[in-house]
């Protein structure tokens, strides 16, 4: 034999290294591909809830009625309520019973003011008016 020629046991040991190489190579394979069917069984699962929410929601009745609007609360009786309610309708902000009084041309004294101020507080307390902070009024 000459020097580059090889034996049958170097031939052999070749063979083997390389049979290990690939069966390595394979379980390797083997594990990813069993991680890529996991991944893939969640996706179908996740898929299957998508589509069984789309069908759901397919089956919901189209309109839902509308809820009932709360009934408006009455106006108390007396053409003061509607004159203040008119000011509140032109405002664009919150009044005090003194704004209120100027803009019904109404004479700033005390008694004026505390007339209005009670009307404010009774519109208030039915609704029809907000107190945000105290003596300011507004709409809600």
């Amino acid at each position: 034999m000459t020097g580059g020629e090889l034996t049958l046991g170097a031939i052999l040991a070749r063979l083997q290294v390389r049979e290990q190489q690939l069966a390595e190579q394979a379980a390797t394979a083997r594990e990813e591909i069993a991680e890529l069917m996991a991944q893939l069984g969640e996706l179908d699962t996740a898929a299957e809830h998508i589509a069984i929410t789309r069908k759901t929601l397919l089956e919901l009745p189209d309109a839902v009625p509308p809820a009932p609007a709360a009934p408006t609360p009455a106006l108390p009786d007396g053409p003061a309520y509607q004159q203040i309610m008119a000011v509140f309708a032109e405002a664009d902000a919150p009044l005090r019973a003194r704004n209120v009084c100027e803009a019904m041309d109404l004479d700033l004294v005390p008694n004026n003011i505390n007339n209005v101020r009670i009307k404010l507080k009774r519109l208030t307390g039915r609704g029809i008016l907000d107190e945000t902070e105290p003596g300011l009024f507004t709409r809600p």
